[in-house]
């Protein structure tokens, strides 16, 4: 063997390529290695930025209120979240780990093309030129489609947000087929444009393939052209090195040029993230709040509140107070404004005019939870979260003992039910409570509410699931526990949950039509005695 290799490398030749050899084995392990280790620090880099963000847009949207989350949309704000940052994230891993490398490998590829030989190397002059317009025509194509495909994707996640929240009403209604339509039609639209912008970044592949051949082409018919005319004689050695070299320089711009087509879409995916981030919220806590020693004390004082983009005021020059001890109740025909009224006490929204006061201090003066520490809001919508009964109850208070908890439960009529179920307190809570009926769902939510022990209870329409029995049952037990250290404001569309309250106040078009006890709303209210009359018997009502 070594007799052969004698006669094929001669003995002074031998030497040098040893140690060439040996280099090129030491460079490409030191290549090897840092290209494994650019590939796991940009995908740490790159999922952190991702987890990050993920975490201050989550922060954000936490802090909005209703009025900010109305103007993005729920499943905008999810898609957002979720996919808009992972496009970030992908986008950042391939730039990290391709934009260090590829530029490094096409100013070497240039050099060395120019050492060997720049008349051959010349052709990339026209070559390099060509690629980028082409990216740029390509990335000025490519970014209104990405913003277009974001906009279809927040509404595929709209409709099967409202499919799966709906799925009772759609079969109820047999409208399956509707569904399927209209989810189609979208996702259709969705497939649509994604093949637009995926036609156009895989149109750049063969392009470049194409370039690459003419530019080799190019480097032969000019070493052949110089050969010919100028009796300049080019090594095979030469000339093909120019070409490695240029296809060097070629498969760096091809590197490049993921970061380029991946950019359009993460642009666009990063400019929705930020404008969550840049949005101001409309109710923030005030640079130096107040507080007050008096508890439950509670003021309307001529307030008017206009929803955002509507053209009539939801509540007209509102003006009534309650103290500890004693139970408001509001009552009016459907879309009245009753909500909106015990949405502004806690301030999910802000009011257009007048003052809302706890405790003597307007309620934009304190800070955001000190404020909604002091209320226990029961919402229209009795809403139970993934869990366990004991973690739901637990929502408002860090560290409930456990005989409040049990007390709570039993002044909402839920214990008989509670301690029924196999884990008792511990018993699984499905995503929304869909495991519990409406009128469970309703008194452990009240129950949440009641285990906070706050200054102000709030019920906006908090009732309506019970049976009279139960009602009455849990109102009186409730007036026990309000005693005279909390005030007590009802909302309620049956009258007979509101008869016994200290003060009923009667909401006709947003405006005060009546205020005061049942007696005397019957004898001086029009709106309250029609209300009456059409759920109850003139027995019932003690006329």
């Amino acid at each position: 063997m070594k007799e052969l290799i004698d006669t094929a490398i001669p003995s002074k030749d031998f030497g040098l390529v040893i140690v060439v050899g040996g280099r090129m084995l030491i460079y490409t392990t030191i290549g090897l290695t840092a290209g494994f280790g650019m590939a796991h620090f940009s995908s740490i880099i790159a999922m952190g930025v991702g987890r990050n963000l993920r975490s201050k847009v989550y922060e954000k949207v936490i802090s909005f209120s209703q009025a900010e989350i109305d103007s993005f949309s729920t499943s905008s704000l999810i898609t957002r979240t979720n996919s808009d940052i992972n496009q970030v994230q992908i986008f950042l891993s391939n730039c990290l780990s391709i934009a260090f490398i590829a530029p490094v490998l096409c100013i070497i590829g240039l050099i060395m093309a120019m050492i060997t030989s720049p008349s051959l190397a010349c052709v990339l002059a026209i070559a390099v030129p060509i690629l980028i317009i082409l990216i740029a025509i390509i990335g000025k194509y490519a970014l209104p489609l990405s913003e277009i495909i974001q906009d279809k994707l927040d509404q595929i996640n709209m409709v099967i947000r409202e499919k799966l929240t709906g799925v009772r009403v759609i079969r109820a209604f047999g409208t399956n087929e509707f569904e399927e339509k209209r989810f189609d039609k979208i996702n259709m639209e969705y497939t649509t444009i994604n093949k637009k912008l995926q036609n156009a970044t895989n149109f750049f592949r063969p392009v470049i393939v194409l370039v690459l051949a003419f530019v080799e082409g190019g480097i032969m018919f000019i070493a052949f052209h110089q050969n010919v005319t100028a009796g300049v004689a080019y090594t095979t050695g030469e000339v093909m090195a120019v070409i490695q070299y240029v296809t060097m320089i070629m498969a760096s711009i091809m590197m490049m040029t993921i970061v380029f087509l991946l950019m359009p879409r993460a642009s666009t995916c990063a400019k929705r993230a930020q404008e969550i981030l840049d949005s101001v919220n409309e109710i923030q806590s005030p640079v130096n709040p107040k507080d007050s020693s008096s508890k439950g004390y509670l003021e309307f004082r001529n307030v008017s509140f206009t929803y955002a983009g509507a053209d009539v005021p939801a509540v007209k020059d509102l003006s009534f107070s309650a103290k500890p001890g004693e139970i408001t109740a509001i009552i009016g025909g459907t879309g009245m404004g009753k909500s909106s009224i015990v949405n502004l006490i806690p301030r999910l929204y802000d009011v257009t005019q007048g003052q809302v006061l706890v405790d003597g201090i307007d309620v934009r003066d304190y800070n955001l939870e000190d404020l909604r520490s002091k209320i226990g809001f029961v919402p229209q919508k009795a809403l139970l979260f993934r869990g366990t009964i004991d973690s739901n109850l637990a929502f408002g208070d860090e560290n409930p003992t456990e005989e409040r908890i049990e007390e709570a439960v039993k002044i909402a009529q839920s214990y008989d039910f509670v301690t029924k179920k196999e884990k008792g307190f511990a018993s699984p809570v499905s995503q929304g409570g869909t495991n519990f009926s409406g009128g469970q769902r309703q008194r452990l939510c009240i129950a949440r509410a009641i285990v906070r022990k706050p200054e102000i209870y709030v019920f906006d329409d908090s009732f309506s699931a019970l049976d009279f029995k139960t009602d009455k049952e849990l109102r009186a037990a409730l007036r026990k526990e309000a005693g005279e250290s909390a005030t007590t404001v009802i909302v309620a569309q049956r009258v007979s949950t509101i008869m016994d309250a200290d003060r009923i106040i009667v909401i006709e078009q947003g405006e005060i039509a009546g205020i005061g006890t049942h007696a005397e709303l019957l004898e001086n209210c029009t709106v309250y005695r029609e209300i009456v009359e059409s759920q109850m018997s003139k027995e019932e009502t003690g006329k």
